[in-house]
């Protein structure tokens, strides 16, 4: 990946390099018409060149953008994850599929899931502008980045625990349900509830920290989008009993 920004990069560069010289021309006759005559004086500018600069901007914001990508996924991921897990209970996803194919798909966007989520931690750990060690994507209230203060308490990085407590529960709901789902149901079922106070963290994790969700229209989606998931959590809580 970095080698491919890398050769981007550099492209972009070799292009204006080429067209540059086709461009000084029309300045020249431009600048003619309007003036007798011009006195043009050219000095080397210390430094790092345009190239380089550009280099070490993509070595650096690499691994931010392959988290952004990957945090975007798997918010995509974790609301169909529900849906269809709420559609296999009340028997509405089996409109659309079959129950092996419904049971087959919802496996797979979990396993889909598990996989953006580890994407999405384990870049953090190679960002240079905002590092973040080991210890603070595996303990909560470690990192510094943008600490809460509510009320006069201070909270520390609250949404960034928020977002490794819901990196905990996505472990434990995946991993019980690889192991338990035939061996212990009641346990793999009462655990797969889980997955409600899960996307309750990754929707204020994303809601504060999401670099898309400052403002605007995708700030307005991710609320919708989460206030329409909570509603179907609501009512899929109301038949708790029958799990």
């Amino acid at each position: 990946m970095n080698h491919l920004i890398t050769r981007i990069t550099l492209s972009l560069v070799a292009i204006a390099i080429i067209i540059a010289p086709f461009a000084v021309p029309k300045v020249a006759i431009a600048a003619a018409a309007t003036q007798q005559s011009i006195d043009l004086s050219v000095r080397p500018v210390q430094g790092p060149s345009a190239a380089q600069k550009l280099k070490e901007r993509a070595d650096v914001s690499w691994p931010w953008y392959i988290t952004r990508g990957a945090g975007i996924v798997a918010v995509i991921l974790l609301a169909l994850l529900i849906l269809s897990g709420i559609g296999l209970v009340t028997g509405y996803t089996f409109r659309f599929f079959e129950p092996l194919t419904a049971w087959a798909t919802h496996k797979a966007l979990g396993l889909a899931f598990g996989i953006a989520v580890l994407i999405h931690v384990g870049a953090l750990l190679f960002d240079k502008f905002v590092p973040f060690s080991i210890a603070a994507v595996l303990f909560p209230f470690i990192s510094n980045y943008r600490p809460v203060t509510l009320y006069g308490h201070h909270l520390g990085s609250l949404y960034v625990a928020l977002g490794v407590f819901a990196f905990y529960g996505v472990a434990i709901i995946i991993i019980s349900s690889l192991l338990w789902i035939d061996k212990k149901p009641r346990r793999w079922k009462l655990l797969h509830l889980l997955s409600y106070l899960t996307a309750i963290c990754v929707f204020f994790h994303g809601l504060y920290l999401g670099t898309d969700l400052t403002h605007g229209t995708f700030r307005t989606i991710w609320i919708v989008i989460g206030i329409a998931t909570g509603i179907a959590m609501l009512y899929r809580l109301k038949r708790a009993r029958s799990v």
